[in-house]
């Protein structure tokens, strides 16, 4: 996928394509520019994002769905209208317990998901 240095201004839903990869979510990369990337993340149900961390601050807002959220080795179970943080390099990692939607905001960018 090539995508452009930014995306800024307004932008529409229906013009962002969807992005899978097998085992992962599949995601829509929203707006962005070199300190910030927004995208929307869509979950099946038993998905498991594997412990990680990155050096990226991530505010993550629950749509739709149902999540256990672990946050440097604390669980909690999150649902719609939910929000967490993620500060940089704290391991952290998700499962979805029921399908749905998070909306996830990096800073800086995560230039690996635009490349």
């Amino acid at each position: 996928m090539t995508m452009p240095k930014q995306r800024v201004g307004h932008l529409r839903d229906a013009d962002v394509e969807w992005y899978a990869k097998p085992g992962d979510t599949t995601r829509k990369i929203l707006v962005y520019e070199p300190e910030l990337l927004m995208m929307r993340n869509a979950f099946t149900t038993g998905l498991t994002g594997p412990l990680h961390n990155h050096p990226h601050v991530q505010a993550s807002y629950v749509v739709s769905g149902r999540f256990e959220i672990t946050i440097d080795g604390v669980t909690k179970e999150m649902g719609p209208g939910d929000s967490f943080l993620v500060q940089s390099n704290l391991m952290h990692a998700a499962r979805c317990l029921e399908a749905g939607e998070i909306i996830e905001v990096f800073t800086p960018i995560r230039e690996d998901f635009v490349s």
